[in-house]
């Protein structure tokens, strides 16, 4: 609700209110127009009318009344003196949007205009919200009618206090615990302003308050909690009314994480909590939350008795609400939401106070017994039927079965390495508490476990077997917590690990349990126990898992059952690399299995094959180019030789993920002859529809003209870039090949699309063929992309193929038209310019010659059109900068301020991407400079002001608040090495002094941009820029704490803004600042004294006064 009071407009009207007549029957535009004058009139009496008959318009009005009310009610809100009506709109208009609307124009001008109001104006509305709160919320049906009202009513009271409290309302808590205490209504909307000021100052003061200003709020707070406690104190212990209970619970809950410990350990407030409220039904929840909060402080060796009393109590009467038996998953199914969100607040307390403190519990043997009950509950809570619940266990899980494991890695059973002998079995006495828990998580973590991302068939609602095609990255992530966990437990206890899962898996062969659900959960928890188990172990455990798996291939009938049954072997064997490249053979059956799954139907079967077969081939590469025991012939032999076969039933996406993972395998070979023989032989069929082709374009272009060659065309490129993506380097025999041919078809195509552009208009762009045509240039662009960023030898792309590339390419992108222009040229330029680095710097006046302005007039008419263009525009110009960045020095003047400029227009992007790069770009220009004097030194004397001056408008843009890192990077460095005298130049021919007129020129510009600010703010932020800028985090925070005040006119009371105390602290770090520096030897000049920085600090403030 406050979040929708706190939008631009009010909430819809309330049902009762009257519609104005003039709405109902349509005002016309001439009324519209007479309403904003009279409105907008402050030499006349409000009329209240009026403005409620715009409010109500805005709401049920036509489109046109509707926009005309949008501007009248706008242009009311920002006028300077629309707060001087707020009180008579709240006294006199019964429409509960139109208080709304006043109370937004009365928050605005709280936000940014506070300190800039007269004194006495301040205190009167101060009183005057302190005394509508009171008169609407003494009574309970007013409280309970007026609920929203009154709620928006506190977010402006809490808004003044962090500008009068405690200087100029020091008697605030005290006026408010007073006031509690002669009305319960009135005390329990007391306690929710409390909440909310707790809210302001300790959890969102970060970016809405200057540092200084919230650590005094604070302390403020601290210092007269007592009181504030007290009344909470009071009420828990003797009010009997329920909505007040409920809101001094939820006013306590927000004290809980920063209120001094003494409160919560040293008074009753804890046995308060327990036996008073938390056996009552209403106020559990809260209770819990309470209870909650406590358990997660973490004080070592401090309070460890009252912690193990917490935990005593907690337990023991929680033993009265639910017997440690009963059924909790039953009990969720079948509860009340409020019985639903108690076990998730059980869950929660018991993981944080375990995770937390349950060591103090292990030592003592009374509670020990209650640890084990907390236990018992949180397996019955991780049985819950509820994913929040089960990620809230499942993190307690994980947190103990890590620390288990790192007090004693070791295994405790047997194995190859580890004998049987009869001190082998002993078993850590912290593993042996926990030991029979653990094995219910296990058994639990099994038949819950989540789908893994290579699992591509999954099970619907309506229980139909699918291809997934939308990553479930809830479930993927869950799926990674709960592999972690699977992993602890199988070390701590391996024997128990693989019994449950043998168990399980024999209840599926036998029919027991068997179900695709069933069946999935445990092949993917056993595909997760990868190299958990010793090597011996896990050979034994899988051909029993494969053997069953194989055996319920042939068992099951119906199409969905088999489906599901490979779905589970093509994901456990590619889980267990080491196991397969152990064992040829059977490395070699899993091989062939896949190659008959490529030939199933069944929808997403193939798809797991192929990508199965990549992993395999991936992890297994060096075993398929070998000849192995008994065999006359590697495997890739005979995979080549049949490859036609293996591949006739795959789809054009599918034998792209087939090639690249045989490339895996061709990739192991170190003969080179060899593998050249056996990229030839794989690359055999598509090379011979690629001849063809290419050999009747030589005959006749018609036959590039055609659409089922074009796409044949891109299905060969595509190919082959998968093909390249997984051999590499050595690629460079096969594209060598093709790479002429694939230049002129390039060519071919461009000419095509260009006349086909011009004898008709950009809309033929969405015509089939050209679309394919357009296709085919990207995929041969991504190819030379590909191989290139993983070719080796940068000076063969230099002399064999970078010359007829951007002879095909960069003439046809400046001639084309934008619709026509592919954003891959960018990128490849950028691939290209990033592998060749500095022996591209004859090339990159030509590329950026041909491609730099034409693609500069496309993106700088706004932020949003041609995006792809865009980020790779930028791409290529970071890869300059960052790889080649002298080429960037031999431009011509009027081209390197282009480059500077379109740099400018990069980080003052809305769309996220481009900012970072801009800035990124931007940075590591300032820092190449460095090593190039000269240079450096004519570009600070030209530019550096006005790169200041743009950094600085995109820092207090709102819009750009996200990159404020990067933003503070950039101007720290800027000011320090101004500040180290390294300009080589003075920037201004006035004032020899760089740091003196760096801080003149920010001062004034400053100044100028937001004339509210005063004097003093001005030169104290200025100051902290030369001071921190060799601390990033205090230089952050500096720059943050200026955003704030940014927002807000101060007028001449400044005293909220500890500028004193924020001059003394910047004082301090340039002492610390010049301490650091005198303690290296030789880096102070002999003849300079420390105190002389402080002595320039003084004179600098003095200067620019």
């Amino acid at each position: 609700v406050i979040l929708l009071l706190n939008s631009v407009m009010p909430e819809p009207l309330a049902a009762g209110d009257a519609v104005s007549p003039v709405i109902r029957t349509g005002a016309n535009n001439h009324i519209m127009e007479n309403s904003a004058r009279k409105l907008l009139d402050f030499d006349q009496k409000l009329d209240i009318n009026l403005l409620d008959t715009v409010i109500n318009c805005m709401y049920q009005g036509e489109a046109q009344q509707q926009k005309m009310a949008q501007e009248i009610l706008t242009t009311l809100k920002e006028h300077p003196d629309a707060w001087t009506r707020v009180d008579t709109i709240l006294e006199f208009s019964n429409n509960i949007n139109t208080k709304y609307y006043a109370l937004q124009i009365l928050e605005n001008v709280i936000k940014s205009r506070w300190k800039a109001l007269p004194r006495q104006q301040c205190e009167g509305i101060q009183k005057y919200i302190v005394a509508l709160i009171i008169k609407h919320s003494s009574t309970p049906e007013c409280l309970e009618r007026e609920k929203v009202y009154i709620g928006k009513l506190n977010m402006i009271l809490v808004q003044i206090l962090k500008y009068e409290w405690p200087k100029n309302w020091p008697s605030f808590i005290n006026d408010i615990v007073l006031s509690s205490r002669t009305n319960e209504y009135l005390c329990q909307n007391n306690m929710v302003i409390l909440k909310l000021l707790s809210e302001e100052v300790f959890d969102f003061s970060l970016g809405s308050m200057t540092q200084t200003k919230a650590k005094h709020l604070k302390d403020s707070m601290c210092s007269e909690f007592s009181q504030i406690f007290q009344l909470c104190q009071f009420v828990l212990e003797n009010s009997t009314t329920a909505s007040l209970i409920d809101a001094t619970l939820n006013t306590l809950l927000k004290f809980l994480n920063w209120i001094p410990l003494g409160y919560i350990f040293e008074t009753n407030l804890i046995s308060t909590l327990v036996y008073k409220y938390f056996l009552v039904p209403e106020f559990r929840n809260i209770t819990m939350k309470c209870l909650t909060e406590i358990a997660g402080i973490n004080v070592k060796n401090q309070y460890d008795q009252q912690f193990v009393v917490l935990f005593t109590y907690t337990v023991t009467q929680l033993k009265e609400i639910l017997p440690p038996e009963i059924n909790l998953k039953e009990c969720y199914a079948k509860g009340k939401n409020e019985e639903q969100q108690f076990i998730q607040n059980l869950s929660l307390f018991l993981s944080t106070f375990l995770k937390e403190h349950g060591s103090l519990i292990e030592k003592k043997e009374k509670p020990q017994e209650m640890l084990l009950i907390a236990l018992r509950y949180l397996v019955a809570c991780s049985e819950v039927d509820e994913t929040e619940i089960f990620k809230i266990c499942l993190e307690y899980w994980n947190f103990l079965a890590a620390e288990l494991y790192r007090e004693n890695p070791f295994p405790t059973g047997t194995g190859p390495l580890f004998p049987a002998n009869p001190g082998s079995l002993d078993v850590p006495s912290r593993r042996a508490l926990y030991s029979a828990v653990l094995s219910q998580v296990r058994y639990i973590m099994v038949s819950r476990m989540a789908k893994p991302e290579e699992v591509l068939i999954v099970e619907t609602d309506q229980g139909e077997l699918v291809r997934e095609f939308m990553k479930d990255t809830d479930s993927i992530n869950l799926y990674k917590s709960m592999r972690e966990t699977l992993v602890y437990l199988t070390h701590l206890d391996v024997m128990d690990t693989e019994q449950i899962l043998t168990q399980k898996l024999a209840k599926q062969v036998d029919n027991s349990e068997w179900s695709w659900k069933n069946l999935n959960t445990l092949c993917w928890a056993i595909g997760s126990i990868s190299g958990a188990m010793h090597e011996e172990d896990e050979k034994r455990f899988l051909v029993i898992v494969i053997k069953d798996l194989l055996g319920l291939c042939e068992q099951k009938r119906g199409k969905d059952n088999k489906a599901v049954v490979a779905s589970n072997i093509m994901y456990i064997v590619g889980q267990y690399p080491r196991f397969l490249r152990a064992h040829w053979k059977f490395l070699r059956t899993v091989v062939n299995k896949l190659f008959e799954f490529m030939h199933e139907t069944h929808e997403g079967v193939q798809d797991m094959a192929c990508d199965t077969l990549i992993k395999i081939a991936h992890k297994c590469r060096r075993h398929f180019v070998q000849v192995q025991v008994g065999e006359t012939l590697p495997l890739i032999d005979e995979i080549l030789t049949n490859i036609n076969t293996i591949i006739c039933d795959l789809s054009p996406q599918q034998v792209q993920t087939f090639y690249e993972a045989i490339g895996y395998m061709i990739s192991a070979q170190n003969d080179q002859v060899l593998q050249e023989n056996l990229i030839e032989r794989f690359m055999a069929l598509p090379n011979a529809t690629w001849d063809a082709i290419i050999s009747e374009a030589t005959n006749s272009l018609d036959v590039l003209y055609d659409s089922n060659r074009i796409r044949q065309l891109g299905g060969i490129l595509k190919t082959n870039i998968r093909a390249c993506k997984a051999i590499g380097n050595p690629f460079v025999v096969q594209i060598g090949r093709i790479y002429l041919d694939m230049i002129n078809v390039y060519k071919c195509l461009s000419a095509f699309i260009t006349h086909a552009l011009n004898e008709k208009n950009e809309t033929v762009v969405r015509d089939p063929l050209i679309r394919g045509m357009l296709t085919c240039k990207k995929e041969t662009l991504r190819l030379i992309s590909e191989f290139v960023q993983r070719c080796n030898d940068p000076e063969i792309i230099k002399s064999t193929f970078l010359g007829p590339l951007l002879e095909a390419v960069l003439v046809d992108y400046r001639a084309g038209i934008p619709a026509s222009r592919e954003p891959e040229v960018l990128s490849t330029m950028a691939v290209i310019i990033t592998k060749l680095e500095t022996l591209i710097e004859g090339d990159v006046g030509t590329i950026f010659l041909q491609v730099f302005e034409c693609t500069l007039e496309m993106i700088n008419k706004n932020f949003e059109d041609w995006p792809e263009h865009r980020v790779n525009f930028y791409a290529m110009i970071q890869s300059v900068v960052n790889h080649c960045f002298p080429a960037l020095l031999k431009l011509t003047p009027e081209q390197f301020k282009l480059v500077l400029d379109a740099v400018i227009w990069a980080f003052k992007h809305t769309m996220r991407n481009v900012a970072d790069i801009g800035l990124d770009i931007l940075y590591h220009l300032l820092t190449n400079m460095t090593s190039q004097p000269q240079a450096a030194a004519l570009f600070y004397k030209q530019y550096y002001t006005s790169i200041l001056e743009h950094v600085f408008s995109v820092v207090t843009d709102s819009s750009h608040t996200g990159a404020l890192s990067m933003q503070s990077n950039i101007l720290a460095f800027m000011y320090s090495y101004v500040e180290k005298g390294q300009l080589g130049v003075s920037l201004d021919d006035a004032t020899p002094d760089n740091v003196a007129f760096v801080k003149q020129f920010t001062a004034s510009l400053l100044k100028s941009a937001f004339p509210h600010l005063t004097l003093s703010q001005v030169q104290v932020f200025v100051t902290g820029l030369f001071s921190l800028n060799e601390d990033a985090p205090q230089f952050r925070e500096h720059l943050r704490d200026f955003l704030v005040q940014i927002r807000e006119y101060t007028g001449e009371d400044e005293s909220d803004l500890y500028l004193e105390e924020r001059q003394q602290a910047l004082k301090a770090a340039e002492m610390e600042k010049a301490n650091l520096k005198k303690a290296v030897p030789g880096i102070v000049n002999p003849h300079a004294d420390i105190s002389s920085a402080v002595d320039r600090f003084a004179a600098n403030e003095e200067e620019m006064a």
